[in-house]
Order: C-alpha cells, then structure tokens, then sequence
C-alpha cells in the first residue's frame, strides 16, 4: 500500500473517530447544562423572575451587543466586566451587608472585624453555593437574603443601563451609551437573564450531571463544582479552580511534551530520507499562465479585501479609544452615534470578513489556473457572488446598528439585528444568505476543479482533492451557524459556535491553505509533487489531531461536565505540538524563495508566508499555550491575555496567509506591469512590528496585571472599573499608539501598492525586465 493511501486511510479514519467523539462531548454538554427554570420564587412563594422574563431579558441583552458589551461566562468583549461574575460578587456582598447590619448593627460587611467577616463568609459559602432547584416543578427557591440582594443588585442594573446620573461615571468607564436599553421593563428583563448566568456560576451542579464532581455536603469544599465549574475565580463565595482543572492542566503539558518528541521522531526520520535530486525550472512556469475572465473577474474581491481591512483598523482604534474616553473621542460624544459595541461588533466581524474573502477569492483564481478550464457561466457566478458579499456586508451591518440604537424591535432583531454572539453576531437571514453563498462558492471552485479530479491518476490530484475536499468543508461547516435558535440554551450555542469560529476559521481553512500553498510551491516547480503530497497530508492529520477536539477547550466553564474538559485539555495541547516546528516549515519556505532567481518576483508573498510561520510559533503556539490548560483558562478568559492571543494568531497567523495569497493572484493578474515593491517592504516591516509593539507594550503587561490581579482577587476585581481605570492601565492603552500607528502605516501601504497596479501602471518592456526593489 503506497505512503499517500495511507495516509488518505489515516486522515479518514481520524476525522470519523474525533467527530464521533465531538459530537457525545455535545451531548453530554447539553445534558448537563445549567437547568432553565419556569419560576423563581422567594421562600414565601412569591414570584422573583419568570421564564418569561429571563428569555426576554437573553433577547435584551442581544440586541444591545451581548457578547461585544462585556461578557456572559467570560466570552466577550474586555472594557465592561463580566456580567455574570460582577452580579454575582454583588450579591454576595450585599448579602454580607445584610448580616453585618442585623447581626452586629454595623453600618456594612466591611466595618467588622476580621474574625467577624470569617463568621459571615461561612455562613455565606452554603447560602450562595447550595442548589435549590427542583426538577419536578421547574422551581428555584431563593432565602430572603438572596431574594433581597437580588432586588439591590437589579436596581443597580436598571440604573446602569439607562440614563440615571447616579451611575453615569460606570457607564463611562465601561464604555456604554446612555439609555443602552430602551425601555425600564427590557432593563429589569435584563436582569433576569444576568441573574440567572450568575446563578450558575455560583451554583453546585448535582451529582446526577457529572460523577467526577460529588457535592455532598461530606466532601471538601475543594472537590464541589458549580455548573461553570467554578469559574468565575471569587473566594468569598468559594468559586476556586477544582482539582479536576489541575489534574487536567497538568496532563495537557504532558500531552505536549509527548507529542513534541514523537513528532521530532518523524521528522528526524522524514528528513534523513530526501535525495536531493529535485531540479528547479529555469524559468517561472506561471508567466505563461492564462489568466481567464473569471480569473480576472477575483481582481475586485482584492480591492474588497483592502477596503474591509482598512475600515477593521479603523474601528480598531475606535474601541481602543474608548477605553480611554468611554463615550467620547476627543470631545465628540461618538457613543451617541455609534457605541462601543458596535464599533467593536463590526471590527471583530471585519477581521473575519476580509481575512476570508481574501481566501474565497483565492479559491477562485487558483481553481481555473490549475486546470485550465472555464466552465460556463462562470464569471457570471463569480461576479453575481461578488455582490451577494457586498449586500450581506452592508446588510447585516445596517441591521446590527438598528439594533444597538434600540431601533429595531426585539421581534425582529435575531432574523436581522445583532445575534449578540461574538463571531456569529449577524442576523439569521444574513447567516442563511452567507451559507447559500458558500454553497455557490464551493459549487464555482468545485466545477473548475472536476476535470481533475474525475481525470486520469496524476501526482497532484491528491493535494486538489484535498483542496476540495477543504472547500467542501467550508461551505458546509458555516451551517454550524443554523444550528441554534432564538431560544437555544447558553451552552448549547456556545458549543456549536465553537464549532464555526474554531473547526470553520481555525480548522478548515488551514487545511485549505496549506492545500493551495502546497499546488502554488509544486506548480513552480520549487518541491516534488510527491514530497509536497506525503508532507500536506501528514500535516492535516497531525493538525486535525488536535484541531477537532481541540475545540472543547473554549467549552471549559458553560456549564461542561467534568469528561469534556479532560478531553479538551487534552486534544488543545496537541494543537501545538506542530507549531514547534515551524521553524523548520519557515526555514524551507524561506530557502524556496532564494531558490532560483526568478523567485525575486515572488520575494514578498514568501516573505508574508515566512510570516505566518512566525506568528504561528508566537502567536497561536506560545500564546495559545499560555491560556489553553484549565487552570490557566480560569484565570485569564476575559482578561487581556486572550486577545494577545487572538490579535497575534488572527492577524498573525490568518491576516498574513490572507495577504500572501493575495499577492501570488496579483503577481497572475498583474505580472506583466512593473511591480514596484519598496509600498510592499514598508507593509512587510509595519505591519509585524507594528502588530509586536501593539501585543507587548499594551496587552501582553495589561494582561499580567489583570491575571495577578483575579489570582489575588477574585475575577470580577480584575474586569471592574476600580482595577481597568487606574493610570497605569490609561497609560498601558495610550502605549498601543506607536504600534497602532505603524500597523495602519503597513495597510495603507499595502493598499497604495495594490492600487498602484491599475491606476497608472508600468507595463514591463522586457521578459525579463527586473521589478524596483
């Protein structure tokens, strides 16, 4: 049996094994999820909240920005805190307060002393934590402390949300527009569905629901779990990491360890086995490349990409500077106009966006280059696809700013607002109309793609199948999207969310890169066909390896059971064992561009390619690393240190392959003009120092001071107002202007290069005219 089939016979076998076991995590992730309950109810049977009220106060909460406003169980946005950790250390406080004034007629919890505080937080510890839900009648009974402390906290929150000049300084400081909810009764709905999050924050799951998480009152504290597992860290309430978090983070270094050394193994052995024996073309087989009018129709997706990447910058420093300012820019009250969320519910959706179509175009051009065949209708399909994107863009963008400035309606805001899901914020309908756009995608790449696939046996076509096979799973994948409702419990979305911002962004479109890098490196003759093959489809499996049940490690604390995240802690480790290699990946793709010298054409998309094997190492490996394991996730989600992580790999890792393959369509599109590549050296060098400076002077210490400041603490200190509107931290934002500046200097550097290419070009005289350098 030949290396190729069986590899083929691997990588199948794993994707059918590891998406049988993602799909029993699912069930065991809705089985234990927190319970919804039909009433609340006080001990005296009067009704606190409804069901009724917590779906409305979900759907509230949505149209306002949800995720891009603060965070539900540490998924969100970082200038507002937490909702769920903040009204749940505010609970226990007033509830302490309570005690302190009848117990020992003190003015509040914070005039006793230490050995009376001692007194009151045991006495709190089973009041907070103790599971008063009765699966019979839906109920949960509250004791009056807690049913009193409730109606504080709520109050606190109607304030909050609307216009009350009480609150006015927090509304600053978490960057909120005045009235943030229309309506008192949408506020005091709001506070339905906030209480209920807390609730399960700080409330012991039954044993029923996870074996490995006893909560009888005979074991140690230590040893129970709430239905987020403990998290938020508060140890006023005893939400402190499990030993199961321990346990697990421990064995995913081990995991990493193991995994380094096996696959050092393989390429120890791989690499002591190549001949040498492969000859580089003398000439750049791609300058007699047809370019075909559909090929030639991808030219304007480009253009898109630039204009998407550039309006992502912007908004990207307008919700850096509302950290700073919180509804104003320099006097201007912008909040009014377009509010935090917003401006950050459409950068973060951009940074997707434009990184994606990018690849999608890509797809486009590559597929007919490789087989030289145009299909029928085909630069229709590619120009009717162009607007589609261009209408779901401005669509869905117009729906979520409807929904912020409370315009909309609740009724309509899930099929056209703002879902309030970060990554998946945009409207069902734009959701549905971005699926069936997909489809045509795969359909239009698929066709150009057939007469190779369905031809005779060739050294390529398992590397186009793969490519294929990738573009399939992108089309289809995106349904992950339609498979939650209006309604839909937390943890469920969550889980198939994960699915698209993971297995989607993070999974597929890898293996879609590395196919496409793979036929651009062998069409140009620079690496073996069958070398390239045996080494794409052994990437993809070891990548798959841990890509697939990898996912479960950003579904440690919605309300998992204790299996999902032993398997998550696992698998996420095994996410980085490649990228401990990059460096070797780096290396030989840097030799292929000095290979030859009419490589010199292709000197900067290698460069961006040289690249991504960067920050792959920093960014998505030594920062992924530094939050995955458990115990590290339950201190640092939310904090800083996830978007230094996020910033790095997105951009990093996705933005620069999104750029490099770019430029390899441009240098087909427009490689007869004369490229003058000093505006591409300029973006080269901005854009990566720029995105270091941003990830050192600015997220990388604020994200130490909030870790230190949660592990002290507790977490709802670490996102409060008190701890992010200190002058160091004011001090830490204002640092992000340097690199700032210099990354957008790299894009509009970028984009004066690319412009350059059709307005007022230079067509090469000669065959081998040399480019200016």
């Amino acid at each position: 049996m030949s290396t190729t089939r069986k590899l083929w016979l691997g990588l199948t076998a794993l994707l059918v094994v590891s998406f049988s076991i993602l799909l029993w995590a699912g069930t065991e992730i809705f089985r234990a999820a927190p319970p919804m309950p039909e009433r609340v109810v006080s001990v005296d049977g009067e009704q606190v909240f409804s069901r009724a009220d917590i779906e409305q106060g979900r759907q509230v909460w949505q149209s306002i920005g949800g995720m891009q406003l603060g965070s539900i169980w540490g998924h969100g946005s970082y200038v507002a805190p937490d909702w769920s950790a903040d009204w749940l250390h505010r609970e226990a406080l007033d509830v302490l307060d309570q005690w302190a004034r009848s117990d020992f007629g003190a003015a509040g919890y914070d005039a006793l002393s230490s050995e009376q505080q001692g007194t009151l937080r045991a006495r709190l510890l089973p009041l907070m934590r103790s599971n008063r839900y009765d699966p019979d009648s839906a109920t949960i009974t509250l004791p009056r402390e807690r049913v009193i402390a409730a109606a504080n906290v709520a109050a606190h929150y109607i304030s909050l949300f609307g216009n009350d000049p009480a609150t006015a300084t927090l509304r600053e400081a978490y960057a909120m527009k005045n009235d943030t909810v229309d309506t008192l009764e949408h506020r005091r709905a709001l506070t339905a569905f906030i209480w209920w999050t807390a609730w399960a924050a700080g409330t012991e799951r039954p044993a029923s629901t996870d074996a490995s998480a006893p909560t009888s009152s005979t074991q140690p504290q230590a040893a129970r779990v709430t239905y987020t597992n403990n998290w938020p860290s508060d140890p006023l309430i005893g939400n402190t990491p499990p030993p199961s978090l321990w346990l697990w983070s421990v064995f995913s270094v081990l995991f990493l360890i193991a995994g380094i050394g096996a696959l050092g193994w393989w390429y120890a052995v791989s690499h002591s086995r190549e001949d040498g024996t492969h000859t580089i073309p003398a000439s750049d087989p791609f300058s007699a490349l047809k370019v075909t009018p559909s090929m030639r129709a991808t030219a304007k997706y480009f253009w898109v990409v630039l204009a998407l990447f550039l309006s992502q910058i912007l908004l990207g420093a307008i919700t850096a500077h509302y950290q700073v300012e919180g509804q104003e820019a320099y006097g201007f009250a912008l909040a009014e106009y377009l509010p935090y969320s917003l401006a950050r519910t459409w950068h973060t959706q951009l940074a997707v966006l434009w990184i994606a179509v990018a690849w999608l175009a890509t797809g486009l051009y590559i597929a007919p280059a490789l087989s030289g065949h145009e299909p029928k209708f085909q630069r229709l399909g590619v120009n009717f696809l162009f607007v589609s994107l261009l209408i779901i863009v401005v669509g869905s963008f117009a729906g979520q700013w409807f929904a912020v400035m409370q315009k909309l309606g609740l009724e309509h805001n899930f099929w056209f607002g703002h879902q309030g899901w970060e990554y998946a914020d945009m409207g069902r309908f734009w959701q549905w109309y971005l699926f069936i756009g997909l489809l045509l995608w795969l359909t239009l790449v698929g066709r150009s793609l057939w007469p190779l696939l369905r031809g005779p046996a060739h050294e390529s076509k398992s590397i186009i199948a793969l490519m294929f096979l990738s573009t399939v799973a992108i089309g289809l994948f995106f349904g992950a999207a339609l498979m939650w409702g209006e309604h839909t419990h937390i943890s469920e979305v969550e889980y198939w969310r994960w699915w698209l911002v993971h297995l989607w962004v993070e999974g597929f479109f890898e293996v879609f890169a590395a196919a496409v890098m793979a036929l651009i490196f062998t069409r140009l003759g620079l690496i073996k066909t069958s070398t390239a093959t045996v080494a794409v489809l052994f990437a993809t499996i070891i990548f798959m390896a841990g890509g697939v049940l990898g996912t479960l490690h950003h579904l440690y604390f919605v309300g998992t059971p204790t299996a999902v995240v032993a398997l998550g802690a696992s698998f996420s480790a095994l996410e980085v064992v490649p990228l401990a290699f990059i460096g070797f990946e780096a290396w030989q793709t840097y030799k292929l561009g000095q290979a030859t010298p009419w490589m010199a054409r292709y000197r900067w998309p290698i460069m961006f390619f040289v690249a991504v094997s960067f920050w792959n190492l920093v960014g998505a490996g030594l920062f992924g690393f530094l939050i995955n394991p458990p115990v590290s996730l339950y201190y640092m989600q939310g904090l800083n240190l996830t978007p230094l992580h996020g910033h790095t790999a997105l951009f990093g890792v996705y933005g620069m392959l999104g750029i490099a393959l770019m430029l390899f369509c441009l240098r087909g599109l427009r490689g007869q003009m004369v490229w003058d590549t000093r505006p591409l050296k300029v973006a080269f060098w901005s854009l990566n120092i720029g995105l270091s400076l941003m990830a050192l002077l600015t997220l990388l210490p604020l994200g130490i001071m909030q870790l230190i400041a949660a592990i002290s603490h507790g977490y709802a200190y670490a996102r409060s107002a008190q701890f992010m509107q200190q002058p160091i931290v004011e001090l830490l934002v204002w640092m992000r202007v340097p690199g700032d500046t210099l990354f957008s200097i790299g894009a509009l550097a970028l984009s004066w290069f690319v412009l350059r290419l059709w307005v007022s070009p230079k067509r090469e005289v000669l065959a081998g005219a040399t480019e200016v350098v």
